[in-house]
């Protein structure tokens, strides 16, 4: 019985990982049509939101027992921590902007090694031998993955940094959702934080998009900041139909929900290696979606990020001991 529920936590977190790789190939589609970050943001999150609300009262009116509710304070710092969801989809996207999806993905995987790096200075211990040797490996993975000892390859330095952000907001993101409110319901506590998520987005498309005529300073710094091509106007709600209803299913929706269920069934270190699964499918996505073109060494670099990932969460001999004698 006990393996059936490991095999189905598995198979929920492994779904959700795919689903959630396919994201960016996605918003990556909607800027060949012209769509703008603040519009590919506002979509996905605001549908999103909409869509946990109408989750949220269909499991308050269904259940049998009383949900428990979040406190003032339990609110207050769930919406803080969903700040870093919001950043992480807006520096994720605004990185898309200048470099392929492959190598945005191989970034924001960066996350691995950032989460080593915090968690000793939360712990003020220094990681072990084999956690060290897995940051090696990442980086390592991560120059072939981004094909950086190609001389001819230019990565454009923006990409390199709205990418790397992204994959500091998304540690800081892992971190305070496995830490905050955990008697909260899965549906109630991301609706909190995609709440919070709202916040930062609409007020990015705020004064990048639709803000008055005084913002225009405001909305000049911004254009410096993303893709040429990328141009002021009215706020387009095609945007909604066209790509928000994936967006939010695929990066607000489905996957927070699946990860919810199967990461307790699975185990925090299995759920990680199988979550990992993003990272290839991303890249797949990409090449045959949008003809990006992924050579042998690239392949090999991430093959070498997710060896990384296995070993980082394998239980160490002294958990095996442990896991027998429960």
């Amino acid at each position: 019985m006990k393996k059936k529920n490991i095999l189905k936590g598995v198979l929920f977190v492994g779904i959700g990982a795919s689903i959630y790789g396919m994201l960016a190939t996605f918003v990556k589609l909607a800027y060949q049509e012209g769509y703008t970050t603040s519009e590919v943001t506002t979509s996905q999150f605001l549908l999103g939101l909409i869509g946990l609300l109408l989750l949220n009262f269909i499991q308050t009116i269904t259940s049998k027992k009383a949900l428990p509710s979040p406190t003032s304070k339990e609110i207050r710092n769930l919406m803080m921590a969903g700040t870093s969801l919001g950043c992480t989809s807006l520096f994720y996207y605004i990185a898309v902007q200048y470099i392929n999806v492959s190598i945005a993905i191989v970034l924001l995987m960066q996350s691995v090694w950032f989460s080593v790096v915090v968690e000793s200075l939360i712990t003020k211990k220094l990681p072990n031998i084999r956690k060290v040797v897995s940051v090696i490996i990442v980086l390592i993975g991560t120059i072939l993955a981004t094909n950086l000892i190609n001389t001819e390859i230019e990565l454009d330095v923006k990409g390199i940094f709205w990418g790397l952000l992204a994959a500091a907001s998304y540690t800081l993101t892992m971190f305070t959702s496995n830490t905050l409110a955990t008697n909260l319901p899965v549906l109630r506590k991301s609706m909190i934080m995609l709440s919070g998520g709202a916040v930062v987005v609409f007020i990015f498309l705020f004064f990048a998009q639709i803000g008055p005529s005084h913002f225009d300073g405001l909305k000049s710094i911004y254009l410096n900041f993303t893709e040429n091509t990328e141009h002021i106007h009215s706020f387009r709600y095609s945007i909604l139909w066209r790509y928000g209803f994936v967006l939010a299913l695929f990066g607000t929706i489905i996957p927070p929900i699946l990860f919810n269920i199967g990461f307790p069934k699975a185990g925090l270190g299995l759920g990680s290696i199988v979550s990992s699964l993003e990272l290839p499918v991303s890249v797949a996505m990409a090449f045959v979606l949008l003809g990006e073109k992924v050579i042998f060494i690239q392949w090999l670099g991430i093959a070498l990020i997710l060896f990384a990932i296995v070993l980082m969460n394998l239980p160490s001999q002294k958990e095996y001991k442990i896991a027998e004698v429960s």
